[in-house]
């Protein structure tokens, strides 16, 4: 509903400037003419760097078609700046440059969302942006020889719709913008709603110049502002998903895959920053190491799949039971780590019961325990590695008494039975 009032504004907006007789200077035409081609061109730069990360196809599509509208939109405002230098008379007619990168960008991006489920990802991106590149130095070569020869897109004065061959890619835009809003049904991100507007507002932009009698009347100058005002929004759009994406790439690098915990690098970069803190306040702060009991019998008796869910449901258990300011890690395979700040032996050994008691609560089977080993800051070690070593001393100490209490209760089990 949105979309089709929008198109209503942008071809009422037209055609009311049509009926005023409203007109723009040359030179206004020409500035936003080239604010659009540096756009394309900055947007065109950013989605090949985006292609060599993701190996999209998709984006490699849209690329090359707002590559080349750039270069051949260029070409047609090098020609009016030299007539404008030279003060010589320009076409009073859209030049067949401005609708022939219009209709290419149209078909690129058309046929990028269309195809965008079954297009596989690339190979060789190397080749491919090479391949763009190569495609639109010789549209550029091509644009620069023919420009200045070139007619006038066709018009028929005496209708109302002046330029009927604007439908081509007002229709090619406007069935892009129908998929990209299914689209958004699937996925929506900043990046997706780019895609829409710019569909939508390049569908208006020539819709809006089919109406215009002369190239620098208000039905032009609407379509011109429209098709600059969508360049800089997908300029918006692939900048703030490449924020996403950076975004997204930090996280990985410092979370476990699995349990979504902290992994062990970004337990690596607390510690340092915990020992700072605590040595300017003078408050101890905990590492706690926890071992889960029986991962191998779990695995071997019900399944890696099961054993991979033991670990998640752990790693749950861990985030549940930590404050805002601590840290729950994954130390590498069946053990975790929590670095507790400003928190004592007292406190860290209620956390350990805590965990505890709430495993033992869980419903869902395999049961699950752990073994756990504590150490204080200052007095258990003053680096990373002395407060690690300590807990895992602790660690293995508990898991041996325990060991050692299950063997006596065996024996006595089978001293009673005798």
């Amino acid at each position: 509903m949105a979309s089709v009032v929008l198109l209503s504004l942008l071809v009422g907006g037209a055609l009311w400037s049509r009926s005023l007789g409203v007109s723009s200077q040359p030179q206004t035409c020409l500035y936003l003419d080239i604010c659009g081609t540096l756009l394309s061109f900055f947007y065109t730069a950013n989605a090949l760097m985006r292609f060599r990360t993701t190996h999209d196809r998709t984006t490699l599509l849209i690329a090359a078609g707002f590559a080349l509208a750039g270069v051949l939109e260029m070409a047609g405002s090098f020609g009016v700046a030299e007539r404008i230098a030279a003060d010589s008379p320009i076409a009073s007619q859209v030049p067949a440059s401005w609708l022939a990168g219009g209709t290419l960008l149209g078909l690129f991006f058309l046929v990028a969302i269309a195809t965008e489920r079954w297009m596989p990802a690339s190979r060789q991106p190397g080749r491919e942006i090479a391949a763009v590149l190569l495609l639109v130095g010789v549209a550029g070569y091509l644009a620069s020889a023919i420009s200045p020869v070139a007619p006038a897109a066709p018009a028929q004065s005496a209708s109302l719709f002046v330029h009927p061959v604007e439908l081509i890619p007002a229709a090619l835009f406007l069935g892009a913008s129908f998929l990209c809003l299914r689209r958004l049904r699937r996925s929506a991100r900043a990046y997706d709603y780019a895609l829409f507007a710019v569909a939508l507002l390049n569908a208006g932009s020539h819709a809006s110049a089919g109406f215009s009698l002369g190239f620098f009347d208000g039905p032009f100058f609407v379509a011109e502002t429209c098709k600059t005002l969508s360049y800089g929004v997908m300029l918006i759009g692939a900048m703030l998903e490449q924020e996403r994406l950076f975004e997204q790439a930090q996280a990985q690098a410092i979370c476990d895959s699995l349990t979504g915990l902290a992994n062990y690098r970004r337990l690596l970069s607390v510690l340092p920053a915990e020992l700072d803190r605590a040595r300017r306040s003078e408050k101890p702060f905990s590492v706690v190491l926890l071992d889960m009991d029986g991962l191998k019998a779990i695995n071997d008796e019900f399944g890696h799949l099961t054993g991979s869910r033991a670990l998640v449901r752990l790693g749950s258990v861990l985030r549940m039971n930590s404050r805002a300011i601590d840290t729950a890690a994954r130390y590498g395979g069946d053990e975790f780590a929590l670095v507790l700040p400003e928190a004592g032996l007292e406190i860290a050994t209620r956390v350990v019961e805590r965990i505890r008691e709430r495993l033992q609560r869980d419903g869902e089977m395999p049961r699950l325990s752990v073994s756990a080993g504590i150490a204080i800051f200052p007095q258990d070690g003053a680096t990373p590695d002395e407060l690690l070593a300590a807990a895992d001393r602790s660690l293995y100490g508990m898991k041996n008494r325990r060991s050692a209490a299950g063997h006596l209760q065996s024996i006595a089990r089978i001293a009673a039975c005798l």
